[in-house]
């Protein structure tokens, strides 16, 4: 019996922007996270595309999805994507380690800005429609698209559309029939998606390729409900939204900034997944998993700094950026710009990142464009200390701050991550201060502490 996969993103429904001296050196993105699901939204005006991207692991033939969608689907809505651009927006928005070196104190001279880095130019025969009717289920429309057997299908009361999936193969999770029913009385649709395994074997593909699926509605949702039901612990949701306005948040939750431009210890260089990791369990702890974080806001002609470069005017148009290449009239004299060359552009990009599970998150994401185009990055600092021999006073007095600064950087590490502050300083040796005379003072944090 084929399983019904919950995924769990399948269902649907402030830094300042002035450049800074600094090497980007880490990213962290959604491969560092389990159960991760990914899912990008194009919006403008009525009008979304959707791209779902799977993490899938197993038999193909036991792989289905069960999408909610507000309005009939065509075969021409439906499309199948490259995994590949949805990786390069991942990298693209990730949050990011970048690391600073110190000026020798007793060189007068102050370090040049980065000039903002501008982007590169750059359902099947035995499927019976007569039993379907008697369930109360109409097929509205089947489709194969690439590797993928599509029905469209509407429902009058959950029970028959239970029925009727659970004996054409599809496993479904005891619970699901009240939030099925929520659907039903919406007048949604449901997209159902099963792989054809002869026609991958035909196409070639070892994995399974994201879907595509276009449709216009009033409604800017992603329902999440279905995903909770059978699964076995939170789950982890990554949206990338793209839009011509501004920052994307939801109407009917929270949406918080992740902390963002705090200075951390060196040593993280090494550990910044885990720091990662830990360090959003430390906010979704705070905000009893009741809020949805955002991770990213940035018009996509430019980064600082690039974790990866903006993706090329193609890659957006293979994400489903429909107005890629249209120009607005101007306000005063009507008459439309000149065509921008190269890179991309009129596209401002949202990522958010929301851990959930049903006793949280009860109700669908819904989504809201903002004109705040107001740029923000999960971005934090690892600042190198100057290790010179130069004894100006300058150089003195830098080398007696040194052990606060380390010292703030252990605790705000600590309060970030909630990791034991002790374990923080043994990591960071602090018994040793980088720069001094080499000999080691065992007694220096008393003074800090005095």
């Amino acid at each position: 019996m084929r399983r019904f996969l919950l995924l769990s993103v399948l269902f649907l429904v402030p830094l300042s922007a002035e450049a800074f001296c600094g090497f980007y050196v880490a990213k962290a993105d959604t491969k560092i996270f389990n159960k991760a699901s990914q899912v990008v939204l194009v919006r403008h005006d009525d009008k979304t595309v959707m791209t779902m991207a799977n993490d899938f692991k197993g038999d193909p033939k036991e792989f289905a999805i069960v999408v909610p969608v507000p309005t009939f689907i065509t075969k021409e809505q439906i499309h199948v994507g490259d995994k590949a651009v949805i990786d390069h927006l991942d990298a693209y928005t990730a949050p990011r380690l970048v690391e600073y070196f110190d000026e020798n104190p007793c060189e007068m001279r102050k370090l040049r800005e980065m000039m903002p880095m501008m982007a590169a130019p750059a359902g099947s025969a035995d499927m019976s429609a007569g039993r379907a009717k008697s369930l109360g289920v109409k097929i509205e429309a089947q489709y194969t698209v690439g590797e993928y057997d599509i029905l469209i299908l509407s429902a009058k009361e959950s029970g028959g559309l239970e029925t009727w999936l659970t004996e054409n193969g599809y496993k479904i999770p005891q619970g699901a029939g009240p939030i099925l029913q929520s659907y039903i009385n919406q007048n949604v649709k449901f997209f159902v998606a099963k792989v054809n395994l002869k026609e991958q074997s035909k196409l070639g593909f070892s994995y399974l390729r994201p879907l595509q699926v276009a449709f216009e509605s009033p409604k800017f949702m992603l329902p999440i409900r279905l995903g909770t039901v059978n699964a076995d612990g939170p789950q982890e949701l990554f949206v990338f939204a793209l839009g011509r306005k501004g920052r994307v948040e939801t109407t009917n939750y929270r949406t918080v900034k992740l902390p963002t431009g705090m200075d951390i210890p060196v040593y993280v260089k090494g550990e910044f997944a885990d720091f990662y990791k830990s360090m959003f369990s430390e906010q979704v702890k705070k905000e009893d998993m009741r809020a949805v974080f955002l991770e990213y806001a940035w018009d996509m002609n430019w980064c600082d700094p690039c974790a990866a470069d903006p993706l090329s005017e193609e890659e957006l148009k293979q994400l489903g950026v429909f107005w890629m290449g249209d120009r607005e009239p101007h306000a005063m004299t009507k008459s439309l710009p000149p065509r921008p060359v190269g890179g991309a552009r009129d596209v401002f990009v949202t990522r958010i990142h929301v851990r959930y599970d049903a006793a949280h998150f009860p109700e669908d994401l819904v989504f809201q464009e903002t004109s705040d185009r107001q740029n923000f990055q999960g971005r934090y600092v690892l600042r190198h200390p100057w290790t010179g021999n130069d004894s100006c006073e300058e150089a003195r007095a830098y080398k007696r701050e040194l052990p606060k600064r380390f010292e703030r950087e252990a605790q705000q590490l600590a309060s970030l991550t909630g990791w034991d502050v002790n374990g923080i300083r043994k990591k960071m040796n602090l018994g040793t201060v980088p720069g001094g005379d080499g000999k080691k003072d065992d007694k220096w944090y008393k003074k800090i502490w005095e």
